[in-house]
Order: C-alpha cells, then sequence, then structure tokens
C-alpha cells in the first residue's frame, strides 16, 4: 500500500483544517480548487478558509461540495511574500495568515495549511503557537522521493532556521522520527546525520557531537541512528529520516525541485523532437505517465512545522489544485495520527537522554563546576 493510499483513510470524527487562501502566488481560486479535491477525496474533512470574503464566497460557492464542509473567516488583508517577517509579527493583524493561525491557537481546527511567505507563516506561527517544551529551534520538515518502500523520506530542516548547532540537531532527529511513525506509518525509523562523507572523522564539531548525541538517544526515541550520510543518501534506502541545518537542508531541496524540473523538461523535449521520438512516447506513454507521476513535485507537497504547539503545513507559494490538495491530505494524515502529542513525547525523552549522555561526556571536574 502507498503512502497516499495510506494516508486516505478516514478518521472516526470531523476533522478540521484552517486554511490560508490567501497567500497563493495563483490566487485563491487554486486553494479553493484544491480543497475541493480534498472535501471528495476525505468525507470526514471540514474547513475554516480565511480570506477575502466578496472574493472567497463565490469560489466557494461555484464547487457544491465544499457549501457545507466551509467556514468563511473574513480577513481583509493579505501578507504578500514581500512583507518582512518582523513587520508581520508587529503589524499582520487582520491578516489571512494571522487569522489562519490563530484558529489553531483557540483549537478551532486541528491543523494550518498556507502557500504564504514561509518566513512571516514561521514568525506567526512562533510567536502564537509558541515552541513546544525543550525546543531551542523549530525546524520545517519536507518529503523527499525516496527508493524505500514507502516512497519517501523525511529530511529537516529545509529552511527555519540556517544556523542549528549539535543539541538543535538531536532535536531534529527526534521531531523527524515522530514525523516518519505518524506521517509514513514507520514503528522505527532509521535517522542519518548528513555530512560531507560517511567517515566519522570528517566534519564540522557540532557535527561530531550532534553524532554522539543522536546515538546516545536513540533507545529512548525508539529508532536506529545510522551514523553520518552523504547528499547522494537522501532519495536512497540507507535511512528514513534524514537530519541537517536549514541552510544545507534548503538548498538541497531546491536543487532536487530544480532537477526534477529539468529533467522533465529535457524528457519533454526529447520525445518531441522527431516524428521517431514521438512514436516512442507514444509505445512508451504508460512507463512515462508513471514515471511524471515519481518525479512530479506537486504530490509531495507541504513542509510542515515541527516544535509548535499546533501543527502548520507550509504549500508551495505556486502550488495548484493538486499540490494544494497534497498538503491538506499531509495536514490530514498528521491529524488523524495524534501527531503533535507524540511529537511532545518524542522531543522530551530523547533530549533527556541526549543531554544525559551530554553530561556523561564532559570531564568530571565541568559536570561538579
Amino acid at each position: 500500500m502507498s503512502h497516499e493510499q495510506k494516508s486516505a483513510t478516514p478518521t472516526t470524527k470531523k476533522v478540521v483544517i484552517s486554511v490560508d487562501a490567501m497567500g497563493s502566488d495563483r490566487g485563491p481560486a487554486s486553494v479553493v480548487a484544491g480543497l475541493a479535491l480534498s472535501a471528495a477525496e476525505f468525507v470526514d474533512l471540514n474547513f475554516i478558509i480565511h480570506g477575502d470574503e466578496a472574493m472567497l464566497a463565490p469560489l466557494i460557492g461555484s464547487h457544491s461540495i465544499l457549501k457545507a464542509r466551509c467556514t468563511l473567516s473574513h480577513a481583509p488583508r493579505v501578507v504578500t511574500m514581500d512583507d518582512k517577517p518582523s513587520h508581520v509579527m508587529r503589524h499582520g493583524e487582520g491578516t489571512s495568515m494571522w487569522s489562519c493561525i490563530e484558529c489553531i491557537k483557540k483549537s478551532e481546527a486541528t491543523v494550518a495549511v498556507s502557500c504564504g511567505n514561509t518566513g512571516a507563516l514561521m514568525a506567526l506561527s512562533m510567536i502564537r503557537l509558541r515552541k513546544l517544551p525543550n525546543v531551542n529551534r523549530p525546524a520545517i520538515a519536507c518529503l523527499w522521493p525516496s527508493r524505500n518502500a514507502g516512497g519517501f523520506n523525511v529530511m529537516l530542516d529545509v529552511g527555519a532556521d540556517i544556523k542549528a548547532d549539535a543539541g538543535d540537531l538531536l532535536q531534529y532527529a527526534t521531531m523527524g522520527v515522530a514525523y516518519a511513525r505518524n506521517g509514513l506509518r514507520l514503528k522505527k525509523p532509521r535517522v542519518g546525520l548528513l555530512n560531507v562523507g560517511t567517515e566519522e572523522h570528517k566534519g564540522r564539531v557540532e557535527l561530531k557531537l550532534a553524532h554522539e548525541l543522536i546515538a546516545a538517544a536513540s533507545a529512548a526515541g525508539n529508532y536506529d541512528f545510522i551514523g553520518f550520510v552523504e547528499g547522494g543518501d537522501i532519495p536512497g534506502t540507507v535511512c528514513d529520516v534524514i537530519v541537517t541545518d536549514g541552510f544545507t537542508g534548503n538548498i538541497a531541496l531546491k536543487t532536487g525541485e530544480g532537477t526534477a524540473k529539468l529533467l522533465s523538461d529535457l524528457m519533454r523535449e526529447a520525445f518531441s523532437a522527431t516524428l521517431l521520438s514521438k512514436i516512442a512516447a507514444l509505445v512508451s506513454m504508460s512507463s512515462l505517465k508513471r514515471l511524471s507521476r515519481t518525479m512530479d513535485p506537486r504530490r509531495v507537497n507541504g513542509g510542515v512545522f515541527l516544535g509548535l504547539n499546533g501543527t502548520v503545513v507550509k504549500s508551495h507559494g505556486s502550488a495548484d489544485a493538486t499540490g494544494v490538495a497534497a498538503a491538506v491530505r499531509l495536514a490530514y494524515q498528521l491529524t488523524a495520527s495524534n501527531f503533535t502529542s507524540d511529537l511532545a513525547e518524542q522531543v522530551a525523552s530523547a533530549t533527556h537522554a541526549g543531554q544525559s549522555s551530554a553530561l556523561n561526556e564532559m570531564p568530571q571536574a565541568a559536570v561538579n563546576g
């Protein structure tokens, strides 16, 4: 059974998702169309949609499946892609993004979905929802297509914060494990720490210390630590969770997306270049469709903000209806698995184990002060 098939299992109670309808590069029509696709997939799914009522009401009305399953929350202002996070934190009240996050804070919905400005969304989420106990830096996790049985690996951080010390990387590992357990249904995920080589002597000092901390916390966190992994292992079968800092992770993510688009464009050009290549494309059409679906970044659209008192899914700003539906599917899956509670427990237990290990590694004089 594929990851998408697993996530389509309905829950026993109504799931409510808070949606920022105004942050998409394509406009609210694409967001509403994506919600209609999601509503058809999940019969127990309902939405609170935030944005300009005058624009959204006709769009919602054009989809009969949404009429009885949407609550419209009027928010007259929009956070643009050019708005600075600091400005939004001070003056964001009244925007669709602020209203969307506020719904989670008030427990009116279980998870938030937005296509808007990533920095502003993270800043608002942190100030309105606050961090979980023991979490120093929240992270953004993404699903990466892989050769593993479930079809995906988890990688984090992919852009929440460009800095990460050894303790942060330990927390990323534990949060990634919780995500893999709930999002990919893996009982005991395998964790790898991204480095420039797999040898233990390679890498920066904080990576070597993180290696020790993540290994020491593996029993408490119920995961297998593989050790250092390289960039080529991100889509591979060596591990299920790849841990790295936000600077490296974001570059890897954008590089992967760009490479997938390049390959897709080159294949399209190659199969349309001559009459013979067009005939070859027709003969291999079913195989090409399967390959296109595997490489389609829309089906894994949605980065999850981890480490907050609430779940927030960040969709690509350029996502079409299919991409928005993928982000909502992910949000639904995490809600159905009681993800936030499991995440808090994982962070607490593994952080304690990592702190104990760090104390054991210190000279006794330093421990005694």
